[in-house]
């Protein structure tokens, strides 16, 4: 409906509907809609012309005979051409409301805007613009798709499906595989990202900053291809189209739309009534208000730059009391109306607003023709208090009361090519951002750079990533908008950081070892399978176990490594047999007498339910007799698991936690006990946090509770009841992304960290990396909490680099190996990239923050399904990777990584103890001999390891004595201090050299496993 048009000694504005827009093309003219433009700053500025009978028509053939890219009208008889977009930003359609000069049913732009046509044929230069449509899908533009809150705008994601894969995205590309599809609209974000759909979900909108949109596409860098929680938004549907045969390309035609009850001509002038609000009777104001309302004036807009903070969505039914009841449903206290159908929103005015003449306040409102909303650049304001409005000055940087260590640096540029930010972590803080806030994020995450953007856009890094993409220096004055969470500064302004310096103790203070401090990656022998899960025995080997189908076809599923035997491949390998496949299930070392090992859970059908138990036998050098024994129709799980976890409780019982029903499957969120007592335990945790908690983290706590962390959560369960005793605080992750992840399938990998006689520390857990949800990008840090403190709270440490699909070895000297693993991606077959080839040393004896070292480097990339296990000799062995894609290979090598205690082949210290001192009571005093001076008696759980898991790991350090080569060491006190079972004892000199590990068991067998399964098909050590 045409709703208005006014003269002022000046052409006719016309306000339409937006969806009266036609995008049909001709002669390879594509309508690219309405942008801004500026006499101060061109958006298009190679050449121009004027007339009297200006038509867009006639605009587009003399830009196009000149050979432009792109021709605006403007101002109903103004042409301009060009052959890039300078500073410009699109704009709703109805920005675009003066008739043409000669064919006032056409839109020919407005104050300050352009009705922008684009040439298909001529290559734009310059920065990316908007694709206006290809392949019959038209340009929505930009849209919010905020992921990490309500949800994708678009639900089918088909990155990288097409030629070229996500490096070659185009607008092109991306809407050809969904239309291919069959899907309605198509979507792209983030450089290379396609998504596709049949509706708009999760009250996505378009963007009320379409420069937002501002990622260049990875495969055509003259085009958008979205930005961060931005998507380009494209549909097929058609939107009506111009019925006049007047002209030959798109045009917004005004004929078609004018009501057929009202006569209205260029040269009608709007009649408003008289209106009392308040107080005397002022034109243009509604009488009554929303109650407690008042009118406060009409006010210059965008002198000094916007004077609110937040603008809705533009509104063809614009009323000033609409406008006002939408700033009240926002919670603001003074609204603005603007050009007829623009409102905004705020509790105050700024930059330096001022008040202009009631006059110049003279656009009819779009929903009522007797109300006045502002005009260009003029904002009829209104309030809920009788009060004077408060109005902030020009904003100035910040650069006193910061957070301590803190200080300004200037204003930067962002705008490397490609898309490369000089600080690489984003927040979006649409009504919080502020110097303080954002560097304080960036301090929380230990980086040393923090930095604002457009407003409202927080970013964070280091000086690394300011060299990287080159960013230099640029004059203040392009550092000029205003903080959305503070009107008095500046945050920096388009594609330009108000950067900030931390100027403190480093917080990420690395060490890099070299040469033999830097331990080596060694070759050991040429696997047979690429194994799921490893797991060292009590006989000194090292079991296999593979999914089926990742070995040659006459694979067992089932392998024991004996690496006495390396130089004998057929003797160091001993084929051993699964029934079922054991594709991620979990395994634990039982404290029977046996040292049985137990595996429980796997791929589908019976396999989820199989409970597996292998009796190390044998001895370095001789083969055992041994297999592994399985019959699900008498020995089962109650639930069906894949990917559960598995914990040996200190009454000695087997806990089993979550999981799925195999195959990718619904969620299995119960826990239950081996041996099996009452019925399964529901955990809505785990039901609320699916799939993102699988291969949950459990240890037993010395308080008497089971910690577990799940997804990006943590509590302690009662032992008893295995019910929520304690919530914990979330996890951190990252500092853009707090819906980050470390269980699979954003798979960090956990550790306990060492408990020292007397034990009065508490137990500390340690986490490390991990990803996001989507793009998968790897986490940057460690994670540790000591659960049992009251109010207890992570602590956050970077590393020296990304980490997913880690894994964490324990070594004897109370230090951790960070090791395996890729920089991007997630866990899931061809999933991640950009392997992780270098191995990192935690020390927690070191101050915080400078416990990493960075290590020796590897060839051998180790992604999804690696493994890394301490052996007896105090080397760690590195094995698989399976990603089951083509950049990376299925990975049968079998390395050692070789510690700096063992560099250089010192002389290791002999551990020699009877088998009688070899089974321990808690609070037990126990002797063994050694052959040198030791300083560290360390005890080490048995661990089995998968997916960054490793079950069963527990690092002691107890109390001993030694009188010449006799040491009698005590034992830890009791069941949660130290859970029963097997653990490697190594004795270490004063260099730290570790002896090899002898082998004893603590806590007994207080659950009778030896005596369990009491069904046939098992052999029983009993008790």
């Amino acid at each position: 409906m045409l709703l208005a048009s006014l003269r002022f000694g000046y052409p006719a504005f016309i306000f339409l509907s937006y969806a009266c827009l036609t995008l049909a093309q001709t002669a390879n003219w594509t309508y690219a809609g309405c942008y801004t433009d500026s006499t101060g700053a061109r958006t298009l500025k190679d050449a121009t012309t004027g007339s009297n009978d200006m038509t867009n028509t006639l605009c587009v053939n003399f830009c196009g005979d000149r050979g432009f890219a792109y021709a605006g009208t403007e101002y109903s008889r103004e042409c301009w051409c060009g052959r890039t977009l300078s500073g410009s930003t699109l704009k709703p359609a109805s920005d675009c409301n003066m008739g043409c000069s000669g064919n006032p049913d056409e839109a020919c732009g407005g104050p300050d805007r352009l009705t922008l046509y684009n040439n298909t044929a001529v290559m734009p230069t310059g920065p990316p613009w908007v694709n206006p449509g290809v392949n019959g899908y038209q340009s929505l533009g930009c849209y919010t798709d905020n992921s990490g809150a309500g949800g994708r705008a678009l639900d089918v994601e088909v990155s990288g499906t097409f030629p070229g894969g996500y490096q070659n995205s185009t607008v092109a590309n991306c809407v050809t595989a969904c239309s291919a599809r069959n899907y309605i609209y198509a979507g792209l974000e983030y450089y290379g990202e396609c998504w596709c759909g049949n509706t708009i979900k999760n009250q996505a909108a378009e963007a009320s900053d379409p420069s937002t949109c501002n990622t260049v596409c990875n495969g055509n860098k003259t085009e958008t291809c979205g930005g961060p929680n931005r998507l380009n938004m494209y549909t097929n549907v058609s939107l009506p189209s111009s019925s006049t045969s007047s002209i030959s390309i798109s045009t917004v035609q005004l004929s078609s739309i004018v009501s057929s009850s009202v006569v209205v001509t260029s040269s009608t002038p709007v009649v408003v009534a008289s209106s009392t609000s308040a107080g005397p009777s002022i034109s243009g104001v509604p009488t009554p208000l929303p109650s407690g309302w008042y009118y406060k004036g009409c006010w210059v807009d965008n002198a000094n730059g916007r004077v609110f903070t937040n603008q809705l969505q533009d509104a063809n039914d614009m009323t000033v009391e609409s406008c006002i009841g939408n700033c009240m449903t926002s919670g603001f206290g003074v609204a603005g109306i603007e050009y007829a159908n623009q409102c905004f929103c705020g509790n105050f005015l700024q930059n330096a607003a001022t008040t202009a003449p009631q006059s110049e306040c003279n656009m009819a409102c779009a929903g009522n023709n007797n109300e006045f909303c502002g005009a260009g650049n003029r904002l009829s304001v209104y309030s809920n208090s009788t009060a004077n409005i408060t109005v902030y000055q020009i904003p100035t940087v910040q650069t006193t009361d910061l957070p301590t260590n803190w200080k300004y640096e200037g204003c930067i540029r962002d705008d490397a090519p490609g898309g490369l930010r000089a600080l690489p972590y984003q927040l979006i803080l649409d009504n919080t951002n502020s110097a303080n806030n954002c560097i304080s994020k960036c301090s929380a995450f230990g980086y040393t750079k923090g930095g604002m953007e457009y407003g409202n856009e927080c970013y964070c890094g280091d000086l690394g990533d300011i060299q990287t993409a080159q960013a230099t220096s640029v004059p203040e004055s392009d550092c000029n908008f205003v903080c959305s969470g503070d009107p008095t500064t500046i945050c920096g302004g388009p594609r330009r950081l108000s950067l900030y310096t931390w100027t403190g103790p480093n917080p990420a203070a690395w060490n890099y070892a070299s040469g033999n401090a830097a331990g080596a990656y060694q070759f050991l022998i040429g696997g047979v399978v690429v194994p799921l899960i490893t797991q060292p025995a009590r006989n000194g080997k090292i079991t296999f176990l593979e999914k089926s189908g990742t070995g040659p076809p006459n694979s067992t599923g089932a392998y024991e490594l004996d690496v006495t035997q390396v130089n004998n491949f057929t003797g160091a390998w001993r084929p051993m047999h699964v029934k079922t496949d054991v594709f991620c299930s979990a395994s634990l070392t039982l404290p029977d007498k046996a040292g049985r090992q137990l595996n429980v859970g796997g791929w589908a059908l019976d396999a989820t339910y199989g409970v597996r138990l292998y009796w190390p036998d044998g001895s370095l050098g001789v083969w055992g007799k041994n297999d592994w024994e399985e019959n699900v129709n008498v020995l089962k799980l109650q639930n069906g698991r894949w990917y559960p976890t598995a914990m040996i409780m200190a009454n000695g019982t087997i806990l089993v936690v979550g999981g799925q029903e195999g195959s990718n499957g619904a969620p299995i969120p119960t826990l239950e006990i081996l041996p099996t007592q009452g019925p399964v335990i529901f955990a809505e945790y785990l039901q609320r946090t699916d799939p993102n908690n699988l291969y949950p983290y459990l240890a037993v706590l010395p308080s008497g509770g089971i910690f577990i962390q799940y997804y990006n959560e943590a509590a302690i369960l009662d032992e008893v009841t295995l019910q929520v005793k304690r919530q914990l605080p979330k996890v951190p992750a990252s500092v853009n992304r707090p819906d980050g992840g470390r269980t699979y399938p954003n798979e960090g990998t956990a550790v306990l960290l060492p408990q020292y006689a007397p034990y009065s520390d508490p137990l500390e857990v340690l986490i490390c990396g991990g990803s996001t949800p989507y793009q998968g990008s790897a986490l940057d840090n460690c994670v540790t909490i000591a659960p049992d403190v009251p109010n207890a709270n992570w602590t956050l440490e970077r590393m020296p680099s990304k980490r997913v699909l880690s894994c964490i070895a324990a070594l004897p000297d109370g230090t951790y190996l960070i090791i395996n693993g890729a920089h991007q991606g997630q866990a899931g077959f061809g999933l991640a990239t950009d392997p992780n080839l270098n191995a990192v040393l935690y020390d927690p004896s070191r101050p915080l923050y400078n416990r990493f070292t960075v290590l020796a480097n590897t060839t051998v990339a180790r992604m999804y399904h690696s493994e890394a296990v301490l052996m007896d000799d105090g080397r760690v062995l590195i094995s698989g990777s399976d990603p089951e894609d083509d950049r990376f290979p299925q990975e049968y090598k079998v390395e050692v990584f070789i510690p700096p205690y063992l560099m250089d082949n010192p002389v290791q210290p002999v551990v020699t103890i009877s088998t009688a001192q070899s089974d321990w009571a808690y609070g037990g005093l126990y002797t063994f001999t050694v052959n040198q001076p030791i300083t560290k008696v360390s005890l080490l759980g048995a661990v089995g390891s998968t997916h960054g898991n490793s079950m069963g790991q527990r690092t002691l350090f107890p109390a001993f004595v030694c009188s010449g080569n006799s040491c009698t060491v005590t034992a830890p006190p009791d069941a949660h201090t130290c859970p029963p079972g097997w653990f490697q004892l190594f004795a270490l000199n004063a260099q730290g050299v570790p002896s090899k590990a002898v082998w004893v068991r603590i806590g007994g067998d207080p659950a009778a496993l030896g005596n369990w399964p009491p069904v046939g098909g098992f052999k029983l050590p009993g008790l």
